[in-house]
Protein backbone atom coordinates (compact mmCIF):
# COMPACT_ATOMS: atom_id res chain seq x y z
CA UNK A 1 0.00 0.00 0.00
CA UNK A 2 2.72 2.31 1.05
CA UNK A 3 4.77 1.86 -2.46
CA UNK A 4 1.64 2.32 -4.30
CA UNK A 5 1.08 5.72 -2.91
CA UNK A 6 4.50 6.49 -3.31
CA UNK A 7 3.68 5.55 -6.95
CA UNK A 8 0.90 7.51 -7.27
CA UNK A 9 1.92 10.80 -5.01
CA UNK A 10 2.40 13.49 -7.32
CA UNK A 11 6.57 14.33 -7.46
CA UNK A 12 7.53 17.58 -6.22
CA UNK A 13 10.25 19.22 -7.99
CA UNK A 14 12.91 21.72 -6.23
CA UNK A 15 11.41 24.27 -8.14
CA UNK A 16 8.35 23.81 -6.73
CA UNK A 17 8.94 23.35 -2.95
CA UNK A 18 11.07 26.08 -3.50
CA UNK A 19 8.08 28.52 -4.27
CA UNK A 20 6.04 26.68 -1.75
CA UNK A 21 8.41 27.77 0.81
CA UNK A 22 8.61 31.36 -0.35
CA UNK A 23 5.10 31.52 -0.41
CA UNK A 24 4.21 29.60 2.96
CA UNK A 25 6.65 31.74 4.75
CA UNK A 26 5.44 35.33 3.12
CA UNK A 27 1.95 34.14 4.40
CA UNK A 28 2.82 33.36 7.74
CA UNK A 29 4.56 36.91 8.23
CA UNK A 30 1.57 38.18 6.84
CA UNK A 31 -0.53 36.56 9.17
CA UNK A 32 1.51 37.63 11.75
CA UNK A 33 1.72 40.80 10.72
CA UNK A 34 -2.15 41.26 10.01
CA UNK A 35 -2.26 39.88 14.18
CA UNK A 36 -0.28 42.88 15.51
CA UNK A 37 -1.86 45.88 13.24
CA UNK A 38 -5.71 44.47 13.98
CA UNK A 39 -4.17 44.14 18.26
CA UNK A 40 -2.33 47.27 18.35
CA UNK A 41 -5.59 49.12 16.66
CA UNK A 42 -8.02 47.59 18.76
CA UNK A 43 -5.72 48.26 22.01
CA UNK A 44 -6.12 51.92 20.90
CA UNK A 45 -9.47 52.59 20.04
CA UNK A 46 -12.45 53.76 22.72
CA UNK A 47 -13.58 50.28 23.94
CA UNK A 48 -17.14 50.06 25.38
CA UNK A 49 -17.44 50.75 29.35
CA UNK A 50 -19.01 48.49 31.26
CA UNK A 51 -22.00 50.39 33.50
CA UNK A 52 -24.95 48.98 36.13
CA UNK A 53 -27.78 50.84 34.62
CA UNK A 54 -26.37 50.79 30.86
CA UNK A 55 -29.34 49.18 28.38
CA UNK A 56 -28.28 47.68 25.05
CA UNK A 57 -29.79 50.24 21.68
CA UNK A 58 -32.55 47.86 21.20
CA UNK A 59 -34.29 49.09 24.56
CA UNK A 60 -33.13 52.42 24.39
CA UNK A 61 -36.06 53.11 21.59
CA UNK A 62 -38.69 51.53 24.79
CA UNK A 63 -37.03 53.75 27.51
CA UNK A 64 -36.85 56.57 25.00
CA UNK A 65 -39.72 57.06 23.03
CA UNK A 66 -40.25 59.94 20.43
CA UNK A 67 -42.03 62.22 22.49
CA UNK A 68 -39.31 61.93 24.97
CA UNK A 69 -37.24 63.11 22.61
CA UNK A 70 -38.87 65.86 21.41
CA UNK A 71 -39.25 66.83 25.25
CA UNK A 72 -35.52 66.51 25.47
CA UNK A 73 -34.94 68.72 22.52
CA UNK A 74 -37.79 71.19 24.08
CA UNK A 75 -36.14 71.48 27.29
CA UNK A 76 -32.46 72.16 26.12
CA UNK A 77 -33.86 74.75 24.12
CA UNK A 78 -35.94 76.55 26.42
CA UNK A 79 -35.03 77.94 29.87
CA UNK A 80 -36.16 76.85 33.14
CA UNK A 81 -36.63 73.21 32.37
CA UNK A 82 -37.22 70.81 35.11
CA UNK A 83 -33.95 69.85 36.48
CA UNK A 84 -35.09 65.59 36.62
CA UNK A 85 -35.97 66.15 32.45
CA UNK A 86 -32.29 67.10 31.88
CA UNK A 87 -30.73 64.70 33.77
CA UNK A 88 -32.60 62.18 31.89
CA UNK A 89 -31.98 63.60 28.61
CA UNK A 90 -28.18 64.15 29.43
CA UNK A 91 -27.84 60.37 30.41
CA UNK A 92 -29.97 59.30 26.88
CA UNK A 93 -27.24 61.50 25.17
CA UNK A 94 -24.27 59.74 26.97
CA UNK A 95 -25.85 56.25 26.49
CA UNK A 96 -26.29 56.97 22.53
CA UNK A 97 -22.73 58.19 22.46
CA UNK A 98 -21.35 55.26 24.31
CA UNK A 99 -23.43 53.01 21.85
CA UNK A 100 -22.09 54.79 18.58
CA UNK A 101 -18.43 54.22 19.47
CA UNK A 102 -18.73 50.56 19.93
CA UNK A 103 -20.82 50.29 16.90
CA UNK A 104 -17.98 52.85 15.26
CA UNK A 105 -15.20 50.47 16.67
CA UNK A 106 -16.89 47.14 15.62
CA UNK A 107 -17.11 48.46 12.39
CA UNK A 108 -13.70 49.93 11.41
CA UNK A 109 -12.14 46.37 12.77
CA UNK A 110 -14.15 44.45 10.37
CA UNK A 111 -13.35 46.60 7.76
CA UNK A 112 -9.89 46.19 8.88
CA UNK A 113 -9.64 42.99 8.84
CA UNK A 114 -11.59 42.42 5.73
CA UNK A 115 -8.93 44.83 3.81
CA UNK A 116 -6.11 43.31 5.13
CA UNK A 117 -6.74 39.30 4.36
CA UNK A 118 -8.02 40.64 1.26
CA UNK A 119 -4.98 42.36 0.40
CA UNK A 120 -3.23 39.75 1.70
CA UNK A 121 -4.40 37.48 -0.13
CA UNK A 122 -3.66 38.96 -3.42
CA UNK A 123 0.01 39.78 -2.46
CA UNK A 124 0.68 36.29 -1.26
CA UNK A 125 -0.69 35.04 -4.79
CA UNK A 126 1.69 37.49 -6.40
CA UNK A 127 4.77 36.36 -3.71
CA UNK A 128 4.05 32.34 -5.22
CA UNK A 129 4.14 33.86 -8.36
CA UNK A 130 7.64 35.97 -7.85
CA UNK A 131 8.95 33.19 -5.84
CA UNK A 132 8.57 30.29 -8.58
CA UNK A 133 10.36 32.90 -11.16
CA UNK A 134 13.24 33.37 -8.60
CA UNK A 135 13.18 29.68 -7.86
CA UNK A 136 13.88 29.36 -11.71
CA UNK A 137 16.53 31.59 -11.61
CA UNK A 138 18.49 30.72 -8.13
CA UNK A 139 18.01 26.94 -9.78
CA UNK A 140 19.23 27.54 -13.29
CA UNK A 141 23.08 27.10 -12.69
CA UNK A 142 21.96 23.52 -11.10
CA UNK A 143 20.14 22.74 -14.48
CA UNK A 144 23.16 23.76 -16.17
CA UNK A 145 25.87 21.38 -13.99
CA UNK A 146 22.97 18.57 -14.88
CA UNK A 147 23.38 19.07 -18.24
CA UNK A 148 27.05 19.53 -18.42
CA UNK A 149 27.00 15.84 -15.79
CA UNK A 150 24.45 14.18 -18.50
CA UNK A 151 26.73 15.49 -21.56
CA UNK A 152 29.98 13.90 -19.79
CA UNK A 153 30.93 10.93 -20.52
CA UNK A 154 34.52 8.70 -20.76
CA UNK A 155 35.09 9.51 -24.26
CA UNK A 156 33.17 13.07 -24.14
CA UNK A 157 34.27 15.02 -21.17
CA UNK A 158 35.00 18.62 -22.89
CA UNK A 159 31.77 19.69 -21.70
CA UNK A 160 32.46 22.98 -18.85
CA UNK A 161 29.66 24.86 -17.12
CA UNK A 162 31.79 27.77 -17.21
CA UNK A 163 28.76 29.45 -15.04
CA UNK A 164 29.55 33.24 -14.65
CA UNK A 165 28.37 36.21 -11.79
CA UNK A 166 28.79 36.33 -8.35
CA UNK A 167 30.91 34.12 -6.32
CA UNK A 168 28.42 32.17 -4.51
CA UNK A 169 27.52 28.96 -2.95
CA UNK A 170 26.55 27.52 -6.84
CA UNK A 171 29.74 29.70 -8.30
CA UNK A 172 31.68 27.72 -6.03
CA UNK A 173 29.86 24.22 -6.96
CA UNK A 174 29.88 24.79 -10.46
CA UNK A 175 33.40 25.54 -10.49
CA UNK A 176 34.41 22.42 -8.58
CA UNK A 177 32.40 20.65 -11.11
CA UNK A 178 34.38 21.91 -13.50
CA UNK A 179 37.99 21.30 -11.47
CA UNK A 180 36.31 17.58 -11.65
CA UNK A 181 35.90 17.34 -15.03
CA UNK A 182 39.28 18.38 -15.86
CA UNK A 183 41.19 16.23 -13.49
CA UNK A 184 38.95 13.13 -14.41
CA UNK A 185 39.75 14.48 -18.32
CA UNK A 186 43.59 14.18 -17.50
CA UNK A 187 43.28 10.81 -15.98
CA UNK A 188 41.63 9.81 -18.92
CA UNK A 189 44.11 10.91 -20.99
CA UNK A 190 46.42 9.58 -19.23
CA UNK A 191 45.42 6.38 -19.01
CA UNK A 192 44.79 6.03 -22.95
CA UNK A 193 48.18 7.15 -23.12
CA UNK A 194 49.83 4.37 -20.69
CA UNK A 195 48.23 1.36 -21.92
CA UNK A 196 49.13 2.73 -25.35
CA UNK A 197 52.90 3.03 -24.38
CA UNK A 198 52.75 -0.21 -22.41
CA UNK A 199 51.43 -2.24 -25.25
CA UNK A 200 54.48 -0.49 -27.38
CA UNK A 201 56.88 -1.19 -25.08
CA UNK A 202 55.73 -5.28 -24.42
CA UNK A 203 55.57 -5.45 -28.32
CA UNK A 204 59.38 -5.13 -28.38
CA UNK A 205 60.23 -8.05 -26.63
CA UNK A 206 57.47 -10.22 -28.99
CA UNK A 207 58.62 -8.71 -31.97
CA UNK A 208 62.17 -9.29 -31.17
CA UNK A 209 61.38 -13.00 -29.66
CA UNK A 210 59.25 -13.67 -33.14
CA UNK A 211 62.09 -12.27 -35.40
CA UNK A 212 64.55 -14.30 -33.60
CA UNK A 213 62.19 -17.55 -34.19
CA UNK A 214 60.93 -16.96 -37.85
CA UNK A 215 64.78 -16.48 -38.99
CA UNK A 216 65.71 -19.73 -37.57
CA UNK A 217 62.47 -21.66 -38.71
CA UNK A 218 63.29 -19.95 -42.43
CA UNK A 219 66.60 -21.86 -42.31
CA UNK A 220 65.73 -26.10 -43.79
CA UNK A 221 68.05 -27.43 -41.17
CA UNK A 222 69.62 -24.65 -38.76
CA UNK A 223 72.64 -25.12 -36.20
CA UNK A 224 73.21 -26.28 -32.75
CA UNK A 225 74.54 -22.63 -32.56
CA UNK A 226 72.32 -21.12 -34.13
CA UNK A 227 69.01 -22.57 -32.07
CA UNK A 228 71.12 -21.67 -28.65
CA UNK A 229 71.33 -18.12 -30.20
CA UNK A 230 67.87 -18.16 -30.67
CA UNK A 231 67.04 -19.56 -27.09
CA UNK A 232 69.16 -16.94 -25.77
CA UNK A 233 67.46 -14.04 -27.40
CA UNK A 234 64.40 -15.83 -26.70
CA UNK A 235 65.36 -15.54 -22.98
CA UNK A 236 66.50 -11.65 -23.02
CA UNK A 237 63.68 -10.49 -24.70
CA UNK A 238 61.65 -12.73 -21.91
CA UNK A 239 63.66 -11.10 -18.87
CA UNK A 240 62.59 -7.70 -20.62
CA UNK A 241 58.83 -8.04 -20.90
CA UNK A 242 58.85 -9.89 -17.60
CA UNK A 243 61.24 -6.40 -16.18
CA UNK A 244 58.31 -4.29 -17.61
CA UNK A 245 55.47 -6.01 -16.44
CA UNK A 246 57.15 -6.34 -12.47
CA UNK A 247 57.53 -2.28 -12.62
CA UNK A 248 54.01 -2.13 -14.30
CA UNK A 249 52.41 -4.13 -11.13
CA UNK A 250 54.12 -1.99 -8.83
CA UNK A 251 53.20 0.96 -10.24
CA UNK A 252 49.51 -0.33 -10.48
CA UNK A 253 49.77 -0.99 -6.93
CA UNK A 254 51.75 1.86 -5.31
CA UNK A 255 48.97 4.25 -7.23
CA UNK A 256 46.48 1.74 -4.91
CA UNK A 257 47.79 2.43 -2.30
CA UNK A 258 48.64 -0.74 -1.04
CA UNK A 259 51.94 -0.52 1.11
CA UNK A 260 52.48 -2.33 4.42
CA UNK A 261 53.35 0.04 7.26
CA UNK A 262 56.78 -0.76 9.42
CA UNK A 263 59.78 1.13 11.35
CA UNK A 264 62.01 1.62 7.95
CA UNK A 265 65.35 3.70 8.06
CA UNK A 266 65.51 4.76 4.43
CA UNK A 267 69.17 5.55 4.79
CA UNK A 268 70.05 1.39 5.56
CA UNK A 269 67.67 0.38 2.37
CA UNK A 270 69.45 3.37 0.18
CA UNK A 271 72.61 1.71 1.92
CA UNK A 272 71.09 -1.40 0.24
CA UNK A 273 70.17 -0.57 -2.93
CA UNK A 274 73.68 1.00 -4.04
CA UNK A 275 75.34 -2.36 -2.95
CA UNK A 276 72.73 -3.90 -5.32
CA UNK A 277 73.43 -1.43 -8.06
CA UNK A 278 76.72 -1.86 -7.98
CA UNK A 279 78.53 0.63 -10.48
CA UNK A 280 81.29 -0.59 -12.54
CA UNK A 281 84.64 1.11 -10.89
CA UNK A 282 86.12 3.98 -12.98
CA UNK A 283 82.70 4.41 -14.86
CA UNK A 284 81.05 6.71 -12.01
CA UNK A 285 82.45 8.01 -8.79
CA UNK A 286 79.98 7.64 -5.98
CA UNK A 287 79.45 9.68 -3.36
CA UNK A 288 77.14 8.93 -0.11
CA UNK A 289 75.98 10.72 3.29
CA UNK A 290 73.69 8.87 4.81
CA UNK A 291 72.37 10.02 8.27
CA UNK A 292 69.70 7.96 10.28
CA UNK A 293 66.33 8.84 8.66
CA UNK A 294 63.76 7.08 10.26
CA UNK A 295 60.37 6.69 8.69
CA UNK A 296 57.50 4.09 8.34
CA UNK A 297 56.04 1.95 5.35
CA UNK A 298 57.09 -0.87 2.88
CA UNK A 299 61.19 -1.71 3.09
CA UNK A 300 60.85 -3.60 -0.03
CA UNK A 301 59.24 -0.75 -2.11
CA UNK A 302 60.97 2.04 -0.35
CA UNK A 303 64.11 0.12 -1.56
CA UNK A 304 62.95 -0.26 -4.95
CA UNK A 305 62.45 3.84 -4.55
CA UNK A 306 65.97 4.57 -3.96
CA UNK A 307 67.74 1.60 -6.20
CA UNK A 308 65.58 3.32 -9.11
CA UNK A 309 66.99 6.67 -8.15
CA UNK A 310 70.59 5.27 -8.56
CA UNK A 311 69.88 3.11 -11.07
CA UNK A 312 68.36 6.59 -13.44
CA UNK A 313 71.95 8.32 -11.66
CA UNK A 314 73.75 6.13 -12.76
CA UNK A 315 72.68 5.01 -16.11
CA UNK A 316 71.75 8.73 -17.59
CA UNK A 317 75.63 9.68 -17.09
CA UNK A 318 78.23 11.20 -18.77
CA UNK A 319 81.08 8.80 -18.96
CA UNK A 320 83.52 9.54 -15.74
CA UNK A 321 80.52 11.26 -14.11
CA UNK A 322 79.80 11.15 -10.36
CA UNK A 323 76.57 10.83 -8.50
CA UNK A 324 75.64 12.45 -5.19
CA UNK A 325 73.37 9.77 -2.76
CA UNK A 326 72.39 11.74 0.78
CA UNK A 327 69.61 11.21 3.40
CA UNK A 328 69.17 13.55 6.24
CA UNK A 329 65.86 13.90 8.77
CA UNK A 330 64.49 17.72 9.32
CA UNK A 331 61.46 19.43 10.59
CA UNK A 332 59.55 16.09 10.78
CA UNK A 333 60.31 14.87 7.29
CA UNK A 334 63.28 12.12 5.93
CA UNK A 335 64.57 13.67 2.78
CA UNK A 336 66.55 11.12 0.25
CA UNK A 337 68.59 13.24 -2.46
CA UNK A 338 70.59 11.68 -5.70
CA UNK A 339 72.10 13.99 -8.09
CA UNK A 340 74.23 13.03 -10.93
CA UNK A 341 76.01 14.49 -13.48
CA UNK A 342 75.22 14.29 -16.77
CA UNK A 343 73.23 16.12 -20.03
CA UNK A 344 71.87 19.63 -19.52
CA UNK A 345 67.95 19.28 -19.20
CA UNK A 346 65.95 22.32 -20.03
CA UNK A 347 63.72 23.14 -17.56
CA UNK A 348 60.68 22.61 -18.97
CA UNK A 349 60.96 19.04 -19.39
CA UNK A 350 62.07 17.94 -15.61
CA UNK A 351 58.14 18.03 -14.72
CA UNK A 352 57.42 15.55 -17.31
CA UNK A 353 59.77 13.13 -16.10
CA UNK A 354 57.78 11.61 -13.50
CA UNK A 355 54.57 10.82 -16.03
CA UNK A 356 55.13 6.82 -17.14
CA UNK A 357 56.75 6.00 -20.11
CA UNK A 358 58.78 9.27 -20.80
CA UNK A 359 62.28 9.79 -21.26
CA UNK A 360 64.06 12.57 -22.20
CA UNK A 361 64.96 10.94 -25.94
CA UNK A 362 62.77 8.56 -26.94
CA UNK A 363 64.39 5.00 -27.80
CA UNK A 364 67.69 5.51 -25.98
CA UNK A 365 68.44 2.01 -26.34
CA UNK A 366 69.42 1.86 -22.80
CA UNK A 367 67.05 -0.66 -21.67
CA UNK A 368 65.14 0.99 -19.73
CA UNK A 369 61.29 1.50 -19.95
CA UNK A 370 60.89 5.04 -19.25
CA UNK A 371 58.89 3.82 -15.46
CA UNK A 372 61.96 4.63 -12.89
CA UNK A 373 61.00 8.10 -11.60
CA UNK A 374 57.04 7.14 -11.76
CA UNK A 375 57.23 4.15 -10.13
CA UNK A 376 59.44 6.62 -7.28
CA UNK A 377 56.87 9.75 -7.48
CA UNK A 378 53.98 6.55 -6.78
CA UNK A 379 55.91 5.19 -3.69
CA UNK A 380 56.45 8.39 -2.03
CA UNK A 381 52.85 9.44 -2.53
CA UNK A 382 51.79 6.17 -1.31
CA UNK A 383 53.47 6.69 1.80
CA UNK A 384 52.71 10.11 2.40
CA UNK A 385 55.41 11.88 1.18
CA UNK A 386 56.27 13.68 -2.42
CA UNK A 387 59.14 13.64 -5.15
CA UNK A 388 60.56 16.40 -6.29
CA UNK A 389 63.91 16.85 -9.36
CA UNK A 390 65.34 20.12 -10.90
CA UNK A 391 68.21 20.37 -13.50
CA UNK A 392 71.47 20.90 -12.16
CA UNK A 393 73.10 23.63 -13.97
CA UNK A 394 76.05 22.51 -15.21
CA UNK A 395 73.88 19.37 -16.01
CA UNK A 396 72.47 16.42 -15.19
CA UNK A 397 69.46 15.97 -12.52
CA UNK A 398 68.70 16.42 -8.70
CA UNK A 399 65.87 14.28 -7.26
CA UNK A 400 64.78 14.81 -3.99
CA UNK A 401 62.19 12.48 -1.88
CA UNK A 402 60.45 14.06 1.19
CA UNK A 403 58.37 11.21 3.60
CA UNK A 404 56.78 11.56 6.66
CA UNK A 405 59.49 10.81 9.87
CA UNK A 406 58.60 7.83 12.15
CA UNK A 407 56.89 9.04 15.22
CA UNK A 408 58.97 6.88 18.74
Amino acid sequence: MTAVWRALRPRLTVRVRLTLLYTGLFAACGMILVAITYGLLAGNLPGPEPAKDRTSPADAKQVMPVEFAAACAKATSEPGAAPELLMKCKAAYQEGVLDGAETQREATLDQLLRYSLGTLAAVTLLAAVAGWIVAGRVLRPVHRITAAARDASEDHLAARVALTGPHDELRELADTFDAMLDRLQTAFEGQRRFIANAGHELRTPLTVMRTAVDVVLAKPEPTRDELIGLGRDVRTAVTHAQALIDALLTLARTDRGQVGREPVDLATVTEDAIDAAAPTPGTTRLHTSLAPAPTSGDPILLEHLAANLVDNAVRYNVPGGAVWVSTASAGGRVVLTVDNTGPVIAPEAVETLFEPFRRLRERTGDGGFGLGLAIVASIAGAHGGEAVAGARPGGGLSVTVSLPTRTP
